[in-house]
């Protein structure tokens, strides 16, 4: 029984990482098309914007929808929401690591061709395909579809959305909506790196203590700053004006 909440306008399941390795490992590969979102901090505020709600409909059509923030579930639990943190990159660790197999079908859409040859050395993978669109591909509508026709054409049980949010779940909206795709989708942007070893994660006590943003912020200043510091004043004031569980 998966326990969904709705405290923001983006749906959180509870599940542990255990359950949710389970259910998308169990999932019969010839279901029809099912993806997974993994929404952190910036997600929620995006969402809650006013220009976030034609991408409100896109989280909710999740299959799961996996809390990857642990500030976020820090915060939620001073309000009494009771929350399990799933990130991303744990969940595809352990799906590479204890459910993919040599001969599993894998599907990539996004990362370098380095990433894709690293992934195949360290896990032995001889199924994996692999597309790379182009920078700004969402835009241009021939790129959105050839990305699409990439998976419908390279079939497989799971497949890695790893272009960036919210184009990596839009991308995962519009595979389903073909109603010709089967397999799992994981929108779990930068993950792959990390276990190609392209990207370093934060250590694992950095990790328990809520501090990974920071360990991120560190290493990728230019692009996280804003993310990170400036919108954690938002973040706060959403959190707080939230109706304490009952």
């Amino acid at each position: 029984m998966i326990e969904r909440q709705r405290p923001f306008q983006a749906r959180l399941d509870d599940l542990r990482l255990e359950d949710a390795l389970g259910l998308i490992a169990g999932r019969d590969p010839a279901a029809p098309f099912a993806y997974v979102v993994t929404p952190n901090a910036d997600h929620v505020l995006r969402l809650e914007a006013p220009e976030g709600a034609s991408l409100r409909p896109v989280y909710q059509a999740a299959w799961l929808s996996l809390c990857d923030s642990r500030i976020l579930r820090f915060l939620l639990g001073l309000r009494g929401y009771q929350l399990s943190v799933v990130p991303g990159s744990d969940l595809v660790a352990a799906l590479f690591e204890r459910v993919v197999r040599p001969e599993t079908p894998v599907t990539l859409i996004g990362g370098t061709a380095e990433v894709a040859a690293r992934l195949r050395a360290r896990f032995g993978l001889a199924a994996l395909a692999h597309h790379e669109p182009p920078m700004g591909f969402e835009a241009d509508p021939a790129a959105v579809e050839a990305c699409v026709r990439f998976v419908l054409d390279h079939p497989a049980r799971f497949v890695l959305l790893c272009v960036g949010s919210p184009r990596q779940e839009r991308l995962a909206a519009h595979l389903a909506a073909t109603g010709e795709a089967r397999g799992v989708g994981l929108c779990v942007g930068a993950a792959v790196e990390f276990i190609a070893g392209v990207k370093r994660r934060a250590p694992a006590w950095v990790q328990r203590a809520h501090l990974e943003w920071l360990h991120r912020l560190a290493s990728e200043p230019r692009r996280l700053w804003r993310r990170y510091l400036a919108q954690a004043p938002a973040l706060l004031r959403l959190t707080w004006r939230l109706p304490p569980a009952v």
